[in-house]
């Protein structure tokens, strides 16, 4: 290996986000290619062949990982991987989706499996869809609670929850305390 494609070795091991884009590396035990950042398993440095365009990898006999997507064009939902998917999702949950829909409907709006999106949200945010979810309903709650002198039921109900006991037990999580409490607290 040279001088110049151990340091391009250095910067697919260490998935350098700045090389994205500048170079494409090949796999010869595999006959796959990829970008610098891809999450796949990284290959020895003697079964690892350097280009400077997708194009020549291909021309080169090597075929697309279906991983990092180095064939799409820099900047579309394709090159950003995974995190695409995230922010579509969440745009759905932030308009209240989960309301009305279950999460297999959500995953369908994104083109992927229910398990696979919960596996993103895992990687991504530390957190499930639902997760997510509730805390937008409990921060909509919390608005109500601070603003409006509307009962705990009926902003439970408008934050979306369907029922009295899951809101109150899903607040106590979060706030440790009653939203009542929770009330008398924050309006002095």
């Amino acid at each position: 290996m040279t001088k110049d494609e151990n340091i391009l070795y250095q910067a697919l091991v260490a998935r350098d986000a700045n090389f994205d884009g500048h170079f494409y590396f090949g796999v010869t035990s595999t006959g796959i290619y990829c970008r610098p950042i891809c999450p796949a398993i990284k290959p020895k440095p003697q079964n690892v062949l350097f280009f400077t365009s997708y194009s020549d990898a291909e021309d080169a006999g090597f075929r697309a990982c279906k991983r990092c997507r180095p064939e799409s064009r820099p900047g579309s939902p394709a090159w950003h991987g995974t995190e695409t998917t995230v922010k579509k999702a969440l745009r759905y949950i932030a308009q209240g989706f989960l309301e009305q829909n279950s999460l297999n409907d959500l995953a369908d709006k994104c083109g992927i499996s229910s398990r696979h999106l919960r596996r993103l949200f895992q990687q991504h945010l530390g957190r499930s869809p639902h997760q997510i979810s509730s805390q937008r309903r409990i921060e909509i709650a919390v608005k109500l609670l601070e603003t409006t002198d509307h009962s705990i039921a009926t902003i439970a109900f408008a934050s979306g929850f369907k029922s009295l006991r899951r809101f109150n037990d899903h607040f106590k999580e979060i706030y440790r305390t009653s939203p009542s409490l929770y009330r008398r607290k924050t309006n002095g």
